[in-house]
């Protein structure tokens, strides 16, 4: 597949940028633009000249996660229609959310997200699931389910990427963390000027990538078997469970599925622009 609707493809030299493009709804992700995702990350994995991968998003914002009502996602959605009942969701969520996070996370090669502006929900579980994450100064974190009644995203790693205490904190309130604060905690690796943001990711990109592919492909593996010898697959697989099973009280409250999308995306997307940390 070389041909993208909703990303963008740039190779340098050892190192590829894949950019989520998709600026006018904040790079909201709607189910092309996950599988177009993930057929990317197949593809540099595949590519025997690339050996370090980069993860950006386009404007002003890395993502503002899921894409739950543009016009492209509502007529994708009636042309893909899903299993009725609790159990296609559940199969739709499972693949869509989880398990093609969860194959993001095993890239055989090392991923940098390159993260500014709003970097919340679906978007913090695709950065999440990069080996490492440079931010701008701007940059600003979330999982903001518990405010829709929700436990948190699919793709839950918070509590290994902040610490048990603090992913209490952020989840329980669902406020926004700032980049310096997501590098003392942990989720970041660096903070950077917004306007050195690209340099310093490449930098680093190509600092890595001069490694030998194989050598490298072993280092992360490393780390990753010793975090699911830890447990953190299995952790992960079982808060999907219990974020699954706020579905039914959500759908009572309206704020899940066609009830929640009664605000336009130009009207959610108008309150995320306001004061973020409100």
């Amino acid at each position: 597949m070389t041909d993208y609707k909703t990303l963008t493809w740039e190779r340098f030299d050892n190192v590829l940028r894949i950019t989520t493009n998709r600026p006018h709804v904040l790079n909201a992700q709607s189910r092309v633009m996950l599988h177009e995702l993930d057929a990317a990350f197949k593809r540099a994995a595949d590519d025997k000249d690339v050996r370090v991968i980069i993860i950006a998003g386009a404007g002003k914002h890395f993502s503002a996660g899921h894409d739950l009502g543009s016009p492209e996602e509502m007529e994708d959605q009636k042309n893909h229609p899903v299993d009725p009942g609790f159990a296609g969701e559940y199969a739709r969520l499972s693949e869509l959310f989880l398990e093609i996070t969860l194959r993001w996370r095993d890239v055989p090669k090392p991923t940098i997200a390159q993260v500014q502006g709003y970097c919340i929900m679906g978007g913090l579980m695709l950065a999440s699931s990069c080996d490492l994450i440079i931010a701008s100064e701007d940059a600003l974190f979330a999982d903001r389910a518990i405010r829709w009644g929700g436990a948190h995203v699919q793709y839950f790693s918070m509590p290994w990427d902040l610490g048990p205490r603090k992913a209490k904190e952020y989840i329980f309130t669902g406020e926004f963390f700032t980049s310096v604060d997501a590098e003392r905690m942990g989720l970041v690796n660096r903070v950077v000027k917004r306007e050195a943001l690209e340099s310093e990711t490449m930098a680093l990109a190509k600092k890595i990538a001069v490694h030998d592919p194989f050598s490298l492909r072993m280092a992360k593996r490393s780390v990753n078997d010793m975090l699911d010898t830890q447990g953190q697959r299995q952790a992960i697989d079982i808060a999907f469970k219990n974020y699954m099973m706020t579905i039914p009280t959500r759908i009572e409250r309206g704020t899940y599925g066609a009830a929640a999308r009664a605000k336009s995306p130009k009207d959610r997307f108008a309150i995320l622009n306001k004061k973020a940390a409100d």
